[in-house]
């Protein structure tokens, strides 16, 4: 919603809005933009009267007190992805990255490739690329790289997000059962996703990851756009040679080596990201060596495996990891990249899905690769993760206490990986500012 906001304002629009427990880096970017963003709900907020009013789907819901207002009163109002549907998306070249796991990295990879290559993309994202520093623009191109959220549009509209892009390139990047609280099963999802496959015309593209059997599943429903499959055992867009890390490798087309790929990120799963941005940007005209190239000066986002600061040796990373399969790949990646050195592992199982147990089973195997775990034990879980990750992890319910026990076991040449997708008390800063207390 922060990103609507910023598009509807580079449109000449007077833009504010109203939220709870906004945190960085979406604050931040709404206070740089100048977009006035109030706390909480009330009436007070409608006065003067808008002309319209977008409703985002995050806690809007019958019984909030501004929603009542607009309801009461008559307002203008649509959802954020109908907004966007009609105001920016009309006549653009949408290029959509969906699936469970890799969308904001994704569609960052595949903004980054558009704009290298000179083409001025439009996007809206669902972080922050350090290429851009912002989460949306509109580009000046007919291009509009978008990142295609399966969660549903808002209160009066239980449709996947993305049922109101149709885009012209879709990117289907993996399917699993995700927010529970939407969907009751992965057969639900799938049904969504073929919505999805629906909306692309025949003369656009789906790059299809082979290696997923639901995506697999999903197409076999129904398929009326040509597919490029990538990381197949055979044909379409193949990643050979790879670093042990994901710091390096090869681009290959139907066995013909087109590029090789030297940049920051690591891990598989980057690595399958990676590919399918460049398959989306040769749909768009960019060539692949210029792709390649584009991802070897790609600076990262904000909250995916981000730096927060290092302090006597110690480093701090912020991930946004909420899914046991995003914690297995993050830790993954990561012990490829620092070798035998201890990872410290924090957790803070913040999403419906989390939050409702629906993976409390798979979170313990998850978090295998760390040394040490802590899990936060909010007051919203459901469930019960000392039982769940009994003799796997430390579970404490204080953030603060959770602090100081990861200052203390902190060692040096440690690695601290914080996964939340909240912003968790703001656990990092508080962590950085423990280390740089003097030892006991």
């Amino acid at each position: 919603m922060g990103g609507i906001a910023a598009l509807a304002q580079a449109q000449g629009y007077r833009v504010s809005g109203s939220d709870a427990n906004v945190y960085p880096p979406m604050s931040t970017q709404l206070e740089s933009l100048g977009i006035e963003l109030t706390e909480g709900y009330t009436a007070a907020h409608l006065n003067p009267p808008p002309d319209q009013v977008v409703i985002g789907n995050a806690g809007i819901k019958r019984g909030n007190p501004e929603l009542e207002a607009v309801l009461d009163q008559g307002f203008d109002y649509l959802s954020g992805a109908e907004w966007l549907a009609r105001h920016v998306l009309r006549e653009r070249w949408v290029l959509a990255v969906s699936g469970t796991h890799g969308k904001t990295t994704t569609a960052s990879l595949l903004a980054w490739m558009l704009e290298y290559a000179g083409l001025k993309p439009g996007f809206l994202i669902g972080g922050v690329p350090g290429n851009f520093g912002v989460s949306a623009r509109l580009g000046e191109g007919p291009f509009f790289v978008i990142e295609a959220d399966e969660y549903d549009t808002s209160y009066f509209d239980r449709r996947s997000k993305f049922a109101h892009y149709r885009p012209r390139t879709l990117i289907l990047n993996n399917l699993e059962h995700d927010h529970a609280d939407i969907f009751a099963d992965l057969a639900a999802i799938k049904r969504q996703f073929h919505q999805l496959v629906r909306a692309v015309p025949g003369n656009g593209l789906i790059i299809a990851n082979a290696a997923d059997g639901n995506v697999a599943d999903t197409l076999a429903q129904g398929c009326w756009t040509p597919a490029e499959p990538f990381l197949g055992d055979a044909g379409g867009w193949q990643a050979t040679d790879a670093a042990p890390d994901g710091s390096a490798f090869d681009v290959r087309f139907n066995g013909e080596k087109l590029a090789r790929v030297e940049w920051q990120l690591i891990g598989a799963h980057n690595v399958a990201n990676g590919l399918a941005a460049i398959a989306a940007a040769r749909h768009a005209g960019v060539p692949v060596e210029t792709a390649a190239a584009a991802l070897g000066e790609f600076a990262g986002i904000k909250r995916r495996l981000e730096v927060r600061g290092e302090v006597r040796g110690v480093t701090v990373y912020d991930d946004f990891a909420h899914h046991p399969t995003a914690i297995a790949t993050t830790l993954a990646g990561l012990r490829q990249r620092v070798g035998a050195a201890r990872i410290l592992a924090v957790v803070e199982p913040a999403s419906a899905t989390m939050r409702a147990g629906v993976h409390r089973d798979a979170l313990g195997p998850a978090l295998a690769a760390a040394d040490r775990v802590w899990c936060y034990r909010s007051a919203t879980l459901k469930w019960d993760p000392a039982e769940a990750l009994a003799g796997r992890a430390d579970v404490i319910d204080s953030i603060n206490e959770l602090v100081a026990a990861v200052a203390a076991e902190a060692q040096t040449g440690d690695h601290v990986l914080v996964m939340s997708n909240s912003g968790f008390g703001g656990f990092h800063d508080k962590l950085l500012s423990a280390l740089r207390l003097p030892p006991r």
